[in-house]
């Protein structure tokens, strides 16, 4: 297998140097990398030529669009027949095309898609958030874990797909979750798609946990258009920190107004979190940091969920048919 790399960049000059850093150390090489500058105000142009020579790298500057116009014009101007994407503040361990070309080899997928992991070098925060977008106790497992509550959809951080499938489906929309609605189309396309446990890559995510909110936020609320977009794509799974949230709301105020033994349920729960998280990463700190980053990743869901659920589907505020999203997410 010959693969295109198609990495978008918006002023991360840093990241890309650990980035193509990991690739030079591969153990098979038989890629491209499609480096797409979406408009930097801080290019990696410097970073990139440094590599010139050591990997074989497609440099393009555009204006600032957005990263999936980004990664479409990747694809656009990749010469290879299957395209794996990453994002900038990820690093590939050294095997990791030699695990993916002999996954491909031997149980061939259309589509595939990897899990993310937290490298030893990661800061306590970033492993605590890692922990938070990857548990089965607070994602369901939905990302590539090992238990999952509902059918996997690869994720743009780790996900490939073939040539062919680019020329029948098309590339991403500009919307937030772009990969489930890419992933959606494409299964039903008629292509396969398979989730490769081995083929994992290391996810830097967010540096605080305040942009972790936003960004988890963010992910709530698209929730909805992807079900506007994609009926029957809501899951129960997708409604568990929305009800979370609520059930924190009740418990609070059945403390405060009834009894404090209710508070023996969120106690309870971050037990649970600090034991899992300390037998995965065997740090105090980090565990510590993974109860309150947990916390954070199911409430910023449930509380973008419900935001986006009230206003377009109770109040029918701002909503917009399917036929209309699919039009402005074309």
């Amino acid at each position: 297998m010959f693969y295109s790399i198609i990495i978008p960049v918006y002023n991360r000059p840093d990241e890309i140097e650990e980035l193509l850093e990991s690739l030079e150390l591969q153990t098979i090489k038989p890629f491209e990398v499609v480096i797409v500058e979406d408009g930097s105000t801080l290019p990696c142009n410097e970073t990139v030529d440094n590599y010139n020579g050591r990997l074989n790298i497609i440099y393009h500057v555009k204006p600032n669009t957005g990263r999936s116009d980004s990664r479409n014009v990747g694809m656009q101007l990749a010469t290879k027949d299957y395209f794996v994407f990453t994002d900038s503040d990820c690093v590939f361990p050294a095997d990791y095309f030699e695990r993916l070309d002999k996954e491909l080899q031997e149980n061939y997928s259309d589509c595939f898609g990897g899990p993310d992991a937290a490298h030893e070098s990661f800061s306590d925060v970033q492993k605590a958030i890692n922990y938070a977008m990857t548990s089965f106790f607070t994602t369901g497992g939905i990302r590539g874990g090992k238990q999952q509550m509902e059918k996997f959809k690869p994720r743009t951080f780790n996900m490939g797909f073939s040539r062919a499938v680019f020329e029948k489906v098309g590339g991403f929309k500009d919307m937030f979750g772009e990969d489930i609605d890419l992933s959606i189309r494409i299964t039903d396309a008629g292509f396969r798609t398979m989730l490769f446990h081995d083929v994992y890559v290391y996810h830097k995510r967010r540096v605080s946990f305040r942009k972790f909110f936003k960004q988890i936020f963010n992910f709530g609320t698209a929730r909805i258009n992807l079900a506007l977009l994609h009926k029957g794509s809501l899951k129960i799974v997708h409604t568990f920190p929305a009800l979370f949230l609520l059930g924190a709301i009740v418990i609070v105020f059945m403390a405060i107004f009834h009894a404090l033994w209710w508070l023996l349920f969120p106690a309870t729960y971050s037990l649970l979190l600090f034991a899992d998280s300390f037998g995965k990463t065997n740090s105090l700190k980090t565990a510590s940091l993974s109860v309150w980053a947990s916390y954070i990743q199911i409430t910023a869901y449930g509380w973008g969920f419900l935001t986006s659920f009230v206003q377009k589907i109770i109040f029918r505020r701002g909503l917009e048919t399917a036929e209309i999203l699919k039009q402005k997410y074309k």
